[in-house]
């Protein structure tokens, strides 16, 4: 039962990869595979990337909830875990972005992957000279923030896959500003949290 965290973990990288191949294959960006499909399996291929995509993203809390609760916390889980943040994360953001996102959206996601990016390059470096970058509560809440937005931008980019979801502008336009709104909050706290990085990463380095 201790393996369970790290099962969910795998589980969460394995999702992400499902998502971002199903975004690219809707958005005709697979060779041999988008040529041919049809509007209802585009539809579909979308609608089974935002499933998988809020799942991966739901498995994030319950693994390390779960590993805490059942005393699990592992070496492989600690490393596991960040890296299929990331993954998902990323994915989500190139999926989006091949979906045609809306240019609201292309510049606050090049900022989400500049910081993703700089801040492993940064913990390489830092873990090369011995200096470790301990997670902080806001970068917590920034892939909490994350997460969310990037469901609300999915759900956006694929409104027409969702039979259930009304096509009243009345209904989507608040839909979209909101989804819009949090994805630059997210933005915002995702670049505040890279700053942090950086500065620690600056004056740990000048003490080693």
């Amino acid at each position: 039962m201790k393996s369970l965290p790290n099962l969910l973990t795998s589980m969460r990288l394995v999702l992400a990869l499902f998502m971002f191949v199903a975004l690219a294959a809707a958005a005709g960006a697979v060779p041999g595979l988008s040529d041919h499909l049809e509007p209802q399996t585009q539809f579909a291929l979308q609608r089974w990337a935002v499933y998988a995509f809020v799942i991966a993203a739901v498995s994030d809390f319950f693994d390390g909830w779960l590993a805490r609760k059942m005393h699990a916390e592992s070496i492989w889980g600690a490393i596991l875990d960040p890296i299929g943040d990331k993954v998902l994360v990323c994915g989500a953001v190139l999926g989006l972005m091949s979906l045609g996102a809306q240019p609201m959206v292309l510049l606050p996601a090049g900022l989400i992957l500049f910081r993703e990016f700089t801040v492993s390059a940064l913990r390489e470096v830092g873990a090369g000279k011995g200096v470790k970058l301990p997670v902080t509560l806001l970068a917590k809440w920034k892939t909490t923030l994350q997460l969310v937005a990037l469901a609300m931008e999915l759900i956006v980019a694929a409104w027409g896959a969702f039979p259930f979801l009304p096509q009243d502008p009345a209904v989507q336009g608040p839909f979209i500003i909101a989804a819009h709104s949090l994805f630059w909050l997210a933005t915002l706290v995702t670049l505040i949290t890279g700053a942090q990085y950086w500065e620690q990463t600056r004056k740990a380095l000048q003490q080693a």
